[in-house]
């Protein structure tokens, strides 16, 4: 029987969420002192969402290094499955102490990693979690085929999902906007984050992200009022 979802976080919550920070990055060397870029970007957006997680990542991935489940844990089917990482088992287990290494110094030293551009697919959907819905859900290669044009696709947002996510969706795109990057940069970002079509012809990227915030924030109540 597998684990439940309760006792499955407990145990692997965090760690889980440290390993998919490495999907489609090298693993690093479990004799090299340098922090890798896919652990760097989890520090970075842990530290300035979810301090409180990072010793919760350190002692799960310390536990399972120390602990790997064993025989009867694997038929029973209640452990964690470490995604392969082109690591031997014995390597994998080095690779956790030292990534958990990498974490206990980071708390230590107390210093937090300043926010900067995403650096990898993780980091991009971890911080702009709403934008990669709307930009993946409603910009995908098909949207040529669901809606009459760009405008059509964001009006069926607005009309279709809870005001409160339209609100975290303007503040998401602000945020995206004030790192001040080159349309080129942007351009990057929001493939990372799904969008699969080009900006109306008209507009760059920039412009574009920047008229979409202004026509849903237009949609949005006003309390101040």
């Amino acid at each position: 029987m597998s684990m439940k979802p309760l006792e499955f976080d407990r145990r692997y919550g965090e760690l889980d969420v440290v390993v998919a920070a490495f999907a489609g990055q090298e693993p690093d060397s479990p004799e090299t002192d340098t922090v890798p870029l896919a652990l760097q970007a989890y520090l970075r957006h842990t530290w300035h969402t979810r301090p409180w997680a990072l010793s919760v990542a350190e002692q799960q991935l310390r536990e399972y290094a120390r602990n790997p489940p064993g025989r009867l844990r694997q038929r029973l089917g209640e452990f964690y499955s470490v995604p392969d990482l082109g690591l031997s088992e014995p390597q994998t287990q080095g690779w956790l102490s030292k990534t958990a290494d990498h974490i206990k110094r980071s708390i230590e030293s107390g210093e937090v990693p300043p926010p900067t551009t995403p650096r990898t697919h993780w980091e991009w959907h971890a911080r702009f979690g709403e934008l990669g819905q709307f930009l993946g859900g409603w910009f995908s290669q098909d949207m040529p085929d669901e809606f009459a044009d760009h405008d059509a696709a964001v009006r069926d947002y607005r009309e279709t999902v809870d005001p409160q996510l339209t609100a975290r969706l303007v503040g998401e795109i602000h945020e995206l906007l004030a790192l001040g990057l080159e349309d080129h940069d942007y351009a990057v970002g929001v493939s990372e984050l799904g969008m699969e079509v080009e900006p109306p012809a008209q507009f760059t990227v920039e412009r574009w992200l920047r008229t979409v915030a202004e026509r849903l924030a237009t949609t949005m109540p006003d309390y101040g009022k």
